[in-house]
């Protein structure tokens, strides 16, 4: 297979949510997609996903020759890696499993084919040393749930990862209207994940400390900072935080108090009765809300977001391409 050939038909390993968001969006986007399972009813559960969210994928915009037709089911790994230009593999977080997983497909794959993972935060390094034909062509493409709404995928490469893999999925990925984030080096999480997690950190300490509520401290994440995440990362926001100084003005007024507050910050333990406080108040909060009413929520929320940023982007490309009079 030559490094150039487009990426057509991609294989999915692993139908759970990720698995099987990530198979809608390739559908969506004009691809063919062979999918592989091993858990029961894994074929019709992917298929209702798929249907449940093509009308989403219709309001973001299908390529012309999108189809949930386009898509194929087999419990045989072998057959369902067969002829494929990409793999997105998502099976369980263990790295065992994984190195299991990529050993059989380092032998099976053509040498050309990509391998990327979906790891939430596994090393490639440790995974790809389970290959011993070609360790060049695996990488980690971490989507954020759900990766069929989220635009991101970080993008990591191991040790062995060779920098024509990390330029292929990062073109292919952003050809599918993703955003794209390479990390220069592995660390544990990846990126987005250990922003998520220092934030959890913090959350969980105010409310097992008695500071809030999960409902107050969650209405201040997503009522006050959480909107402005939205739209901007945290240094930009810093920009614009300093005025018309900008950032450096803000370094000055703000490096102070900022640091004095890290030095307080909470390093909670998630005992049964953190973890117990955290979870009554959690439904406290939802009420009789189901799980499904939630998502729903959260995705019609997040479609009208990236509908509100494209609409906005478009304007200022068009802007930016306008010819000066």
């Amino acid at each position: 297979m030559s490094p150039n050939k487009p990426i057509r038909r991609v294989a999915i390993i692993g139908t759970g949510v990720i698995g099987a968001s990530w198979a809608a969006l390739f559908l969506a986007k004009g691809l063919d997609v062979v999918a592989t399972d091993v858990a029961p009813d894994a074929e019709a559960a992917l298929k209702r996903f798929i249907a449940a969210a093509w009308p989403v994928l219709q309001r973001l915009g299908l390529a012309a020759d999108a189809s949930q037709s386009r898509v194929s089911f087999t419990a045989n790994l072998a057959d369902a890696i067969k002829d494929v230009d990409l793999v997105q593999e998502n099976g369980p977080e263990r790295i065992e499993f994984k190195k299991t997983l990529y050993r059989q497909l380092d032998e099976l794959l053509h040498p050309g084919v990509i391998i990327a993972s979906s790891s939430s935060g596994l090393t490639m390094s440790e995974i790809q040393s389970a290959c011993e034909k070609h360790p060049e062509r695996c990488v980690i493409a971490h989507p954020f749930n759900p990766p069929h709404l989220v635009p991101l995928v970080e993008i990591v490469g191991g040790a062995k990862t060779s920098r024509e893999t990390i330029e292929r999925v990062a073109e292919f990925y952003t050809s599918l209207g993703k955003r794209t984030v390479r990390l220069n080096k592995e660390v544990p999480g990846h990126v987005a994940n250990r922003l998520q997690a220092a934030l959890a950190r913090e959350v969980y300490h105010l409310v097992a400390d008695g500071v809030v509520s999960v409902a107050d401290v969650d209405t201040a994440l997503c009522w006050g900072p959480g909107l402005r995440w939205g739209i901007m990362g945290q240094v930009l926001l810093n920009h614009l935080g300093g005025g018309q100084g900008g950032i450096e003005h803000f370094f000055q007024q703000f490096t102070g108090p900022m640091t004095a507050w890290w030095k307080v910050l909470g390093s909670p333990e998630l005992t049964p009765d953190v973890q117990q406080k955290l979870i009554d108040g959690l439904h406290a909060e939802i009420g009789s809300r189901s799980i499904d009413e939630l998502a729903s929520e959260r995705d019609e929320v997040l479609l009208g977001l990236l509908e509100l940023r494209n609409k906005v982007e478009k304007s200022s490309q068009m802007k930016s391409a306008a010819p000066v009079t």
